[in-house]
């Protein structure tokens, strides 16, 4: 009796092969995407503060401005829309607050909708600090690190970015439906990640998008 042919005696194997393969290198380059995630995280802590630390402020900082000077936050966030807004703990929100606030750039006051809700919002001096010296820094930040870019590359990368993004919301909140992550979030808050905390023990936050 003839053998069977060649290709069909080891197609199992080689499948199996394949796909191990095609694994391997998922993971490889996994392991090389979320690395310069990490780095690009710190070196944007570490640059942005230096772009805005003639105004006093930090990255931290910077984040807490740009969610607050939205046209949509005119009334003022609640701690926790903040909190979810920047998708930071509370915890680590509240001491920025507090700072942010004995130096005059925020306000705190209670909510007339609901008193056990405080609402935060810039202060007059708090917005002109924003608009007249921390945007154009920023700003010319944004250029020197996207420079090279094209409005082409910038679109695609915040694209996958997003995508990320709504993948660790629903690993983060398996529970919940997740809407797609916002394309349209507002550009002030870049600084949103230094507030996280460090420690693989920290105390999960939830929230919606993360502007870019």
């Amino acid at each position: 009796m003839p053998s069977p042919p060649q290709a069909a005696r080891r197609s199992p194997v080689s499948a199996k092969t394949l796909v191990d393969q095609e694994r391997e290198a998922r993971i490889a380059l996994a392991n090389r995407l979320f690395f310069r995630l990490y780095q690009c995280a710190n070196m944007l802590h570490k640059t942005g503060t230096r772009a805005v630390e003639a105004e006093g402020l930090t990255t931290q900082q910077w984040a807490v401005l740009g969610a607050v000077s939205r046209p949509a936050a005119a009334r003022g966030m609640a701690v926790n829309e903040l909190a979810r807004y920047l998708m930071v703990s509370r915890q680590n929100l509240s001491g920025v607050l507090g700072r942010m606030e004995r130096a005059g750039h925020l306000r705190c006051d209670s909510d007339p909708e609901d008193r056990r809700s405080r609402l935060v919002r810039l202060t007059p001096s708090g917005r002109l600090l924003w608009q007249t010296q921390a945007l154009p820094k920023i700003h010319a930040y944004y250029d020197q690190v996207l420079d090279g870019f094209s409005i082409n590359d910038g679109a695609h990368a915040l694209h996958y970015l997003l995508k990320i993004l709504h993948n660790m919301q629903r690993i983060d909140t398996p529970d919940e439906d997740q809407p797609p992550a916002d394309e349209d979030a507002e550009a002030g808050a870049a600084g949103a990640a230094a507030l996280r905390p460090r420690s693989s023990g920290s105390r999960r936050t939830r929230g919606r998008r993360l502007a870019p």
